[in-house]
């Protein structure tokens, strides 16, 4: 998988679940709007944007891109990374 290409499920999955929400469909803003605002979003949207954080930030992160770009188990499952 080309770099460009390496988090573009992670992004197409948190595409489509902004697009379902009420910030989006009933209030008429922007996804970008509603990103903005990570609180108001349903928890598994908050999910997919830590997920798609994490995919992105392993691409910069030296020992990830030798090792692979894979998310843990935890995340892959909608984890909350430890926070609770």
């Amino acid at each position: 998988m080309s770099p460009p290409l390496a988090c573009q499920r992670e992004r197409d999955e948190l595409a489509q679940c902004v697009m379902r929400t009420d910030c989006v469909l009933k209030q008429g803003k922007s996804p970008k709007e509603c990103l903005s605002n990570k609180d108001n979003l349903p928890l598994q949207c908050q999910h997919l944007l830590a997920s798609f954080s994490d995919c992105k930030r392993g691409m910069l992160d030296m020992r990830r891109r030798f090792r692979g770009n894979h998310l843990s188990e935890e995340a892959k499952h909608g984890g909350t990374h430890g926070n609770k």
